[in-house]
């Protein structure tokens, strides 16, 4: 991608939502440039798509923005996985992959954890309590989720820095455009992150024990010898859990308490009112997604809101469009946790539903919980403004200044 073309990227991820508002008005598609897909804007297409999967494959979900150089990718090829995830899976494939997370993420093993994240919850606001200022995403947005997401998988608290850390670098490699010193950095980092998962997977396979690590294990090498076709796949598909697990929940925090403060009569209300939690996280997950669309791509000739398709047509699908349509959702450029309750599609639907959504929202309501009750004068620092990162998978503030 060239130079002046990565500059438009960069401007429409940071904002998206004029380029989504057009599109909706648009007869038919609208193909864009900057995202080389057609834009799916609308909440009733974005939901035929998502419903019919067979017609719009998930094999090019991840389709990166930057390929790194020949330097990076060979430092990639020292490490584990590059096989399919969830993902990008479809039909029995991708049920194969996403059973084990299912179960994994089931809500008796969210209610498990629950005593853990709130007691991790709580003592990162200690952490900061007594500043009177604090960055959130690096003092606690990018801290809680990790931590819990490694609680489940059954990750050493020691490990889970390095982890979340090679999340942070595989996205970074892949969505941004580095020089190739940083890209072969990056990938170093993503590599470490790699060998130590492949040490979880060789333990848990020696040793099974109660997590979701080894629920994976058993789901992909049974009663076999663990071979180093399993160590890659299994890698794969723990590293693809843990950014999802982490990622997503990070820009979730940092996004719902971003846009509370700019509304401080909703943030006192919230203090107010602390049962209005569970909408206030609804409405935030609606307002700005976190996760704003994936890539498909037609397996065959369709026909999609008036616009003809041919077979391997790619399309960015945009559940943060979907959630700003007004034919579903009224003011929808208002943030407004007072709102009646409405389904959205902050989290997908159908086959390829966030199996986590429900330990996302969990964590989120813990934050709230935290922050109304023991900072409620909690406000956006006047004199650091608010930049959101340049991203569609995880959109969240670069950094979030708060004094109290």
């Amino acid at each position: 991608m060239d130079r002046e073309l990565h500059g438009r990227l960069d401007e429409l991820q940071r904002d998206p939502y004029p380029h989504y508002e057009r599109a909706r008005h648009a007869e038919g598609l609208t193909h864009v440039a900057e995202l080389d897909a057609w834009l799916v804007a609308r909440d009733a297409d974005v939901r035929e798509v998502l419903r019919r999967p067979e017609d719009f494959s998930s094999a090019n979900a991840l389709t990166p923005d930057v390929l790194p150089g020949p330097a990076a990718l060979a430092v990639l090829g020292s490490g584990f996985g590059g096989r399919p995830v969830v993902v990008t899976a479809d039909g029995t494939e991708h049920q194969r992959l996403r059973a084990p997370i299912v179960r994994g993420l089931s809500p008796a093993r969210v209610a498990a954890v629950l005593p853990y994240a709130a007691e991790r919850a709580a003592a990162l606001v200690d952490g900061f309590m007594k500043d009177g200022h604090v960055e959130l995403m690096s003092a606690y947005a990018g801290k809680l989720p990790g931590e819990v997401i490694g609680r489940i998988v059954g990750l050493d608290p020691a490990d889970v820095p390095a982890v979340v850390h090679g999340g942070h670098r595989a996205e970074e490699l892949l969505f941004r455009p580095l020089a190739e010193d940083e890209q072969i950095a990056a990938a170093e980092d993503v590599v470490a992150m790699q060998h130590i998962l492949d040490r979880y997977a060789r333990e848990r396979h020696a040793a099974p024990r109660e997590d979701l690590c080894t629920e994976l294990v058993t789901s992909v090498v049974g009663e076999h010898e663990l071979t180093l076709e399993h160590r890659h796949e299994l890698v794969a598909h723990l590293q693809n859990l843990l950014i999802a697990g982490h990622l997503t929940t990070t820009a979730l925090i940092g996004t719902t308490v971003l846009h509370l403060l700019r509304h401080p009569r909703q943030w006192e209300l919230l203090c107010a009112e602390p049962e209005r939690i569970p909408a206030a996280v609804e409405e935030a997950a609606r307002h700005d997604t976190a996760l704003q669309g994936f890539r498909r791509v037609t397996t065959g000739p369709v026909t999609l809101a008036g616009t003809e398709l041919p077979p391997g047509t790619v399309l960015f699908v945009a559940f943060g469009a979907a959630n700003r349509d007004p034919s579903r959702h009224p003011r929808p450029d208002e943030f407004d946790i007072t709102r009646p309750p409405e389904r959205h599609l902050a989290f997908g639907l159908g086959v390829h539903g966030c199996p986590g959504s429900q330990l996302a929202r969990e964590q989120l309501r813990l934050t709230l919980e935290e922050l109304t009750r023991r900072l409620p004068r909690l406000r956006l620092a006047d004199d650091r403004p608010v930049t959101m990162r340049p991203t569609m998978i995880h959109r969240s503030p670069e950094s979030l200044h708060l004094t109290w």
